[in-house]
């Protein structure tokens, strides 16, 4: 067997093994398949001739096809060839493949020529050859067979050949002697020579190729076909031929006809182009053609006659025929590679046709320049610009988003930048909402389901620079909204102002698997498993910045800011991305911070602890260099939590960078003045963020003499001659919020001392280095500073600026006496004097002056939900990419701007709750604020406003409820001072106490996730306060017991309560206040550890802030049916998991007295509070109550239960209230009213017992309005419940007219009313109400003179042919009863099984109608034909017996 070479063997080796396996002749591990060459053209392959035939090859005459082989030489090396294992002798090949020059000289064969042909050049009697120039080479640019193009050398042989035929053709063309000889010639030239002249002058056939004819010339019978027709087209006049063609198109298929002119148009594009209408005037090439070609006897006057004379004829027969098109150039012969003409890409050449004018009512595609300006559609912009291409409208400037897509994907890395910087301006143009009046739809949501997102992460992966950079920018304008950012950096001094929502998309439903019970606990995916599970496109559809996690970005900008070291703008690009992905949550801060030298990378390179000045400003690069939106990059990553706040300060060492940035003024930092200014402000605001959780508070003590430095020339600084007064005023905020959280954090050091020595082992946190001894001394300078902005509001020059940092000290200053009333070293009486003087010097001037007066005015036009154009709606919001909508918001009204009045009040309200509650005797020194006319006009339009939630909002309406609970906690503070202390009353303020009560139950419904406690202190002092439902004890429930009464009203036998008895209910509901507040503030229990959380937020307890980003934005705290919440909960736990059927007794201990304090609760907000209550919709408040009947099987007969159902029931059936209420509307939390309604009739057949307020339940969706499907369940599956709905009718507070109008059209349903009348199912005893309405509907129904449908005129006839059969009263209830109507007074008495029931009759003409059927009985029938009973199928008469 043979074996294998090996890497040791030699050569000789090799070839004794070649040597034994070419003698074994054992197969080839490899075979080799030779296929045909088909550039060699072997015969019998049709590919080899084709392909040979477009070959440019020059043939030679008697030139043999193949050269003949040199043997000894060696072959040619060729692609196609592989090594043939042959049976030769091994030493023979060798010799064969010895390419030494010894070998080829010894090997050359002579060829044997003896066979051929010599040919001699010819005598041209000039010394040397004639210079071929390539104008003389023009005659000979002509087309091969195969479209192909032939060099200039092989045609030189074609027309050389052309010349040894031409004798013999010519010839030929004299013998014939025909008319047409002329015409022969120039035929026969044109089918040998194939010149371009003979194509122009029409010489050839048009249509008929001679393809499929047999023998060799074809050609020759084609030619002679062509002069025939051009003989018999000479002898012709116009007319006839005009005549003969309109006999050929008569007779031939339109479509030939127009196959043969589109083919005529494509033989000669160039027809109309090469001749003019004045004369055909040649070129000199031309002439010198036509002179050689004289001798053929070329007539051109009367080949051009009859040219003419067919076009004119062709445009007398049809207007549809193809005008072949004008070309903006007309190519010459000389012009190279112009011998085959391309049209469509020479009307590139031409003028542009003008674009559309206005005035079109068909949207057009939106284009934008390259600055990301949409261009209008009729805009006519030069070309010079760039921006006409090759598009679908090349008429029209600019690039469609289309277009920049694709144009984002090429090759040319110029055109790659040129897109995506167009698309980076196209997107921070929409986010600042200048394409919102002119553009359908949003810009930013459109290209991201176009897949932006995924453009750009392509993009960034470029490997040269420029298109890296331009992808950087592109995705910080998708990313990144400027003024957001700015309007979050104006907000940082105020109240919480650094505490902000998640930019976290909306929570979207999904499929829940987990519904199946058979699936095991175990086996349940999580929350991260399913987003590993999902793809990039299903993650980024619903959340871009998740979808930017899973596609890697923060390794790739890791590495563009490591290794590539970009220019500063891309580098402050990525820092701003980084920053708004840090704020998407504290999931998304994590993963930056433990990105792999990422922020080691920002550290060192932008936030550095010493650097070098820049010799140029602005400096060529900025690494090495710190950079104030590095600095931002820290702070947020620091707001996302305690933890990150640390990682921060600790592990990334930003303690060390903020003692070498605030040790020294920002003049001293080497840096340009601007940026110097912003760094340090940024430096102040991630210091004053971390002395919020109590961190970091070590270097206050460190660099205490640089801080007081500083506020020592803050008065300096913050004239008005300063050139850069907007940046030194936002560095003094900054550091005014620092020293405001040093202060609090202060101020729980002795109680974080007492904490630790009690826990006695148990974890609680460390007291902080800075104790109050250390910020005592800080209060007196920033007390001076306020005193001296106060002076400065009357200098107008100064007015802005001190408006502007005025909340700050406030701020600071409750900050000091909330903190100072907790300390072992508090005076009481010395801080009461302090407080008054505080009071006499400072704050009632300020409240009095009169810049804080016209402030004031704009209360309402800056309010969020009292003015709706304070805020506005975001067009290019994307569900996927929340923003704040802050574009343009320094030009229109709103909370944040520079005019606002909400930061200064709400400063002046913090303080004013701290002072008031340390000094009681102030509180009604600052009544004069809360009856202030701004104030007062500012809570009656937000008590009827109805406030949206968003994202764009939330932010917003956080600070203006902060100012709603200030002012309402105010308000409390001077009612219950006042009245403990007995001072009687200001009429004022017990004049607005229900406008306080109904602003407070409006904000509780809209208070944000984080507000926690402020609902908790307004459900604990304000909603449930006697003092502030003033109807409670003014006569409220006297005037409602009078205005309820109905003096004109004949005394009835009620046996239930009426409606003058809710005045009782509410007397007894204003005496259960307390237990009532106590009742709701059990069942919201729940929050409890939010309420605590928000608490130590609120009042500046720092070191147990966990983080000062809120939970997530999913709704107000507690939802708008909070008033309900008692009966839900209740049903939660019993009512769905017993099915309703526990007794009383067996309720969880205090259910009844909680349905009851919370039926109280909602009759009172019904009455005088209805206004709080409009934001849930009538149908949820009547599926809440149902609770009342579905929890429990006899909580409804309970008797204060039963009767302020009975009051709510008939304030619900108002009639106003029953005009809104639409039972077709699911109610919130419930799939439909028609499945509760269900529910509430299964338990009323098990459990009511004929209960009538039940009965009242069951028969309010009964009315005609409504859906049919609730009463077809009543008289179909739950027909029993007829036997005990026995509410009578004057019980029922709903007019009877809205169950029996208008007719009932559901012929189901008539045949169900129908079948229980007849049945005796439905009887007047039993149910008397649907009875009624049987009744009514049924003889409607007989009795209509409407036409109906077949099926319904056939239903009508059974009936009546049932009623005739009838032998019972029910017939001639049936027959006599005439429908109740609104305005008839009369009434019928029937006698129905002993008992007396009463029918309204209807109006003169149904009196009428009644005495003539009277007048019919008494003579011994009546006829029914007349009643709209008769048909063509059905025509009956039935006569009644007297």
């Amino acid at each position: 067997m043979l074996r294998r070479p090996k890497p040791t063997d030699s050569e000789a080796d090799i070839l004794r093994e070649q040597n034994q396996f070419l003698t074994s002749g054992a197969p080839s591990a490899a075979s080799v398949v030779r296929h045909p060459v088909k550039r060699r053209g072997e015969a019998g392959k049709d590919g080899g001739h084709r392909e040979e035939s477009q070959k440019d090859v020059v043939t030679i005459e008697d030139l043999p096809d193949e050269l003949p082989s040199l043997t000894p030489a060696p072959p040619k090396k060729s692609k196609a060839t592989r090594v043939a294992f042959e049976d030769e002798d091994a030493e023979e090949r060798l010799d064969t493949h010895d390419h030494h020059l010894t070998a080829v000289l010894s090997r050359i064969v002579e060829r044997d020529t003896s066979s051929v042909p010599v040919s001699l050049p010819a005598f041209t009697g000039m010394a040397f050859p004639k210079v071929l120039h390539r104008s003389q080479t023009t005659g000979l640019m002509t087309l091969s067979s195969n479209g192909g193009r032939k060099s200039i050398f092989s045609r030189q042989f074609a027309a050389q050949r052309q010349k040894e035929a031409k004798t013999a053709l010519t010839c030929s063309g004299e013998e014939s002697q025909t008319p047409a000889a002329p015409a022969e010639k120039t035929l026969s030239c044109e089918s040998n020579m194939e010149t371009d002249q003979c194509e122009a002058a029409g010489d050839r056939p048009r249509l008929v190729s001679g393809q499929g004819l047999p023998g060799p010339n074809s050609t020759v019978e084609t030619m002679r076909i062509h002069r025939e027709n051009r003989a018999n087209l000479q002898g012709m006049s116009q007319s006839e031929i005009v005549e003969e063609q309109k006999k050929l198109l008569s007779q031939l298929d339109p479509r030939l006809v127009e196959f043969v002119r589109s083919r005529t148009a494509q033989s000669f594009p160039l027809s109309a182009s090469t001749s003019t209408t004045s004369g055909d005037k040649r070129s000199e090439n031309d002439q010198s053609e036509s002179s050689e070609s004289k001798p053929l006897g070329v007539s051109t006057s009367a080949q051009k006659t009859q040219e003419v004379q067919m076009d004119e004829e062709d445009g007398q027969l049809s207007s549809s025929r193809p005008v072949t098109k004008v070309l903006p150039v007309n190519p010459q012969k000389e012009w190279v590679h112009m011998d085959k003409v391309e049209s469509e890409k020479l009307e590139w050449m031409s003028d542009l046709p003008a674009p559309r004018r206005k005035g079109t009512e068909k949207a057009m595609q939106a284009r934008f320049d390259f600055a990301g300006t949409l261009i209008p559609p009729a805009e006519d912009l030069p070309t010079h610009l760039g921006l006409h291409h090759h598009g679908e409208e090349p008429e029209r400037a600019g690039y469609s988003l289309q277009e920049l897509f694709l144009l984002s994907r090429s090759q040319i890395i110029q055109q790659r930048c040129l897109a995506l910087s167009t698309l980076a301006n196209i997107l921070s143009k929409a986010r600042a909402g200048q394409y919102r009046s002119v553009l359908t739809g949003s810009v930013l949501s459109t290209l991201l389901d176009a897949g932006l997102l995924f453009l750009l992460r392509f993009a960034l992966d470029d490997g040269v620079e420029g298109g890296m950079s331009a992808a950087v920018h592109a995705l910080n304008a998708l990313l990144v909204c400027s003024e957001d950012e700015e309007c979050l950096d104006t907000t940082f001094s105020w109240f919480r102002g650094m505490v902000s929502f998640p930019l976290l998309p909306s929570a979207q439903d999904e499929e829940d698997d987990e519904d199946d019970p058979c699936t095991d606990e175990i086996l349940k995916e999580t929350a991260k498993e399913k987003e590993e599970r999902k793809s990039d496109q299903e993650v980024a559809t619903k959340d871009v910045v998740k979808g930017l996690f899973k596609m890697k970005l923060l390794p790739r900008l890791r590495y563009i800011l490591e290794v590539v070291r970009p220019s500063p703008p891309v580098v402050e690009d990525i820092l701003e991305i980084l920053t708004r992905i840090a704020r998407h949550s504290s999931s998304s801060a994590t993963q930056l911070l433990d990105c792999p030298r990422l922020m080691g990378t920002v550290m060192t390179e932008f936030v550095p602890t010493s650097w070098t000045a820049s010799s140029v400003f602005p400096p060529q690069s900025v690494y090495g260099l710190p950079l104030h939106s590095a600095v931002k990059l820290l702070r947020v990553l620091a707001t996302s939590g305690r933890h990150a706040c640390a990682r921060v300060f600790n592990s990334l060492g930003a303690r060390e960078r903020l003692s070498c940035l605030l040790s020294a003024e920002p003049s001293e930092l080497l840096l340009e003045s601007s940026e110097a200014f912003r760094v340090t402000t940024e430096a102040y605001r991630l210091w004053a963020v971390a002395t919020a959780y109590g961190q970091a508070c070590q270097l206050f003590i460190d660099i205490y003499p640089a801080l007081v430095r500083t506020l020592q020339s803050a008065h300096r600084l913050l004239s008005s001659s300063e050139p850069q007064l907007h940046l030194h005023t936002q560095r003094h905020l900054a550091l005014l919020s620092l020293l405001t959280h040093v202060t609090h954090t202060a101020g729980c050091h002795q109680e974080l001392e007492a904490d630790m020595i009690s826990s006695q082992g148990e974890e609680c946190p460390p007291p902080p280095p800075v104790t109050w001894s250390h910020v005592t001394g800080l209060q007196a300078l920033l007390l001076g500073h306020l005193k001296g902005f106060l002076k400065r509001l009357d200098a107008p020059a100064e007015r802005d600026s001190s408006l502007a940092v005025i909340p700050a000290y406030l701020i600071y200053l409750e900050a000091y006496y909330h903190q100072l009333s907790r300390q072992r070293c508090f005076k009481p009486v010395e801080t009461l004097q302090e407080l008054e003087l505080l009071t006499s010097e400072v704050l009632l001037p300020l409240m009095a002056h009169f810049a804080v007066k016209d402030l004031m005015k704009n209360l309402k036009s800056s309010s969020v939900v009292c003015n709706v154009e304070s805020v506005h709606r975001d067009p290019e919001s994307a569900p996927a990419l929340p923003g704040l909508a802050c574009s343009r918001w320094r030009t229109r009204p709103g909370l944040a701007v520079p005019d606002s009045p909400f930061p200064l009040l709400t400063g002046l309200g913090l303080l004013l709750e701290t002072i008031t509650r340390i000094h009681k005797g102030l509180c009604s020194k600052f009544s004069g604020l809360l009856l202030s006319e701004p104030v007062i006009g500012y809570l009656r339009s937000y008590s009827v406003a109805s406030p949206t939630l968003s994202h764009s909002r939330a932010w917003l309406l956080r600070h203006e409820h902060h100012l709603l609970y200030l002012l309402l906690r105010l308000a409390h503070r001077l009612v219950y001072t006042l009245t403990v202390t007995t001072v009687p009353l200001e009429p004022k303020v017990a004049l607005y106490a229900s406008l306080y009560h109904q602003v407070a139950l409006v904000l509780l419904s809209w208070l944000l996730p984080g507000s926690e406690f402020l609902a908790h202190e307004l459900l604990s002092t304000t909603i449930f306060s006697k003092d502030f439902i003033s109807e409670g004890h003014s006569g409220g429930p006297e005037a409602v017991e009078l205005g309820e009464l109905k003096l004109n009203e004949e005394p009835v036998n009620h046996t239930s309560p009426s409606l003058h008895t809710v005045g009782a209910l509410l007397r007894e509901a204003c005496t259960e206040l307390p237990s009532i507040r106590g009742c709701f503030l059990t069942h919201l229990a729940h929050l409890d550890s939010s309420v605590l959380s928000s608490r130590d937020s609120y009042l500046g307890r720092n070191p147990w802030v966990k983080s000062h980003l809120l939970p997530e934005l999913s709704g107000p705290i507690l939802p708008l049916d909070w008033p309900f919440l008692p009966l839900i909960s209740l049903y939660e736990r019993a009512g769905m998991a017993d099915g309703g059927g526990r007794a009383v007794e067996e309720l969880p201990h205090g259910a009844l007295q909680a349905v009851t304090n919370c039926l109280q609760w909602l009759l009172l907000l019904e009455v005088w509070r209805g206004d709080a209550l409009k934001v849930i919709p009538p149908v949820a408040k009547l599926a809440r109550l149902s609770c009342i009947f579905l929890c429990s099987s006899d909580l409804f007969l309970e008797r204060p239960v039963q009767r302020l159902t009975w009051g709510l029931f008939r304030l619900l059936t108002r009639t106003s209230c029953l005009d809104s209420l639409d039972l077709n509307v699911a109610p919130p939390g419930l799939a439909s009213f028609e499945d509760l309604y269900l529910a509430l009739l299964s338990q009323y057949e098990a459990v009511s017992l004929g209960d009538r307020l039940f009965g009242c339940w069951v028969l309010l969706p009964l009315q005609r309005r409504y859906s049919t499907t609730m009463r077809l369940a009543v008289f179909g599956e739950h027909v029993g419940t007829l036997r005990s709905l026995g509410v009578p009718l004057d019980q029922l507070s709903i007019p009877i007219e809205r169950f029996t109008s208008p007719p009932e059209d559901s012929l189901p349903l008539l045949h169900l009313y129908f079948r229980a009348l007849v049945t005796r199912t439905l009887k007047p005893s039993w149910c008397p109400v649907l009875y009624v309405v049987a009744l009514s509907h049924i003889n409607s129904f007989i009795f209509s003179q409407d036409a109906a449908a077949q099926e319904g005129e056939t239903a009508r006839c059974r009936m009546l042919r049932k009623i005739y059969y009838l032998t019972d009263e029910c017939k001639l209830k049936l027959m006599d009863y005439k429908r109740p109507l609104c305005d008839g007074e009369f009434w019928e008495t029937c006698s129905t099984a002993g008992r007396a029931f009463t029918l309204r009759t209807g109006d003169s003409n149904t009196d009428r109608r009644r005495k003539g059927g009277e007048e019919e009985r008494r003579k011994g029938g009546r006829d029914l034909s007349s009643s709209g009973c008769s048909s063509s199928s059905c025509s009956i008469s039935i006569t009644v017996s007297a």
